[in-house]
């Protein structure tokens, strides 16, 4: 294996630069050549590549984002899209691909391992819902940055005597909801996997209310139901002066933190050096502090819990 290739595909995430840098040193050092396609999949049906190097990857380990862009494809769904991909690799004589995004662009890394090209995938995505990877990249660095947006949203809730309902992402997966209440302190966390009962929190938080806690913090997964009706069923509920705060793509970018950046460092490194062993048709993932490889198809078959060590952590609490 002579050249390889790079892309980041879906949602960004803080952490995905410095595993570009990460994986194109260590290509450089084993004396391969590196091509970083642009704006994912869709620039892989293009051919827009670009030979990265030392100087191509300098001073990005501590920006957020992709400098390689990244985007959605419906045409690489099909299988000429597919087929248009694997031609223009070959083309550019790329013999393996490293990949990084979610659970959608791992299945499409699937896709061409299936079509006989050796392909390699890195988890990025900050739900933290990609199996077979205790951390995804970018998930600790989202969470600090809920963390910091939360506390400060705790001051004015005290100052004002109100309830927040703050809302982060988790279409499918309630990881950032339930970890940030408990690392805030917060109230409530409402997610996807478990259903709750609206009428029972106005209830505990009039009970609060009563005993003088005149301020509460519920953190919302977005799949888990609406946050201003929520919001306006607790006020009609209980009258207190309720307020909606949606964190949308703040949470996504940022400067990686340290644990994002080693992670990073570390996942880059390993997706290389499988390529240049010959093994394919992988994603690379943590698990207790080891980088193991786990076959693409038990990935996407596999179904990622939240786990019952943190929900249980949770009730304990008071969340």
């Amino acid at each position: 294996m002579k050249k390889i290739g790079i892309l980041t595909s879906g949602g960004d995430c803080s952490g995905m630069n410095a595993t570009i840098r990460s994986a194109v040193r260590t290509a450089l050092r084993m004396n391969l050549e590196m091509v970083g396609f642009r704006k994912g999949y869709l620039g892989l049906m293009k051919g827009d590549g670009i030979t990265l190097d030392s100087k191509s990857v300098s001073g990005i380990l501590h920006r957020g984002g992709t400098f390689l862009q990244s985007a959605r494809s419906q045409e690489f769904l099909t299988p000429e899209g597919q087929k248009k991909a694997i031609d223009n690799l070959r083309n550019l004589g790329v013999e393996g691909l490293v990949i990084l995004g979610g659970d959608g662009s791992l299945t499409g890394a699937l896709a061409l391992h299936r079509l006989g090209l050796p392909v390699i995938g890195i988890p990025a995505s900050i739900d933290n819902d990609i199996p077979f990877t205790d951390m995804a990249l970018g998930v600790d660095t989202a969470l600090n940055n809920i963390i910091y947006a939360v506390d400060c949203i705790k001051d004015t809730a005290s100052s004002h005597a109100r309830a927040f309902v703050i809302e982060v992402m988790g279409r499918n997966s309630g990881y950032l909801a339930s970890v940030s209440a408990i690392a805030t302190g917060a109230e409530f966390a409402l997610v996807p996997e478990r259903e709750f009962d609206l009428s029972e929190i106005c209830q505990q938080l009039r009970a609060r209310y009563e005993e003088g806690r005149d301020n509460a913090i519920i953190i919302l997964a977005e799949g888990a139901g609406n946050a201003q009706q929520i919001a306006d069923s607790i006020k009609d509920a209980i009258g207190f002066e309720t307020r909606v705060t949606v964190l949308g793509h703040y949470q996504r970018g940022g400067a990686p933190t340290v644990f994002d950046r080693l992670l990073a460092s570390r996942l880059g490194k390993k997706a290389v050096e499988l390529l240049i062993s010959g093994q394919q048709g992988l994603m690379v993932g943590l698990s207790c502090n080891a980088i193991i490889a786990t076959p693409l198809e038990d990935v996407i078959k596999g179904e990622k819990r939240p786990q019952d060590e943190m929900l249980r952590l949770a009730e304990v609490l008071g969340i």
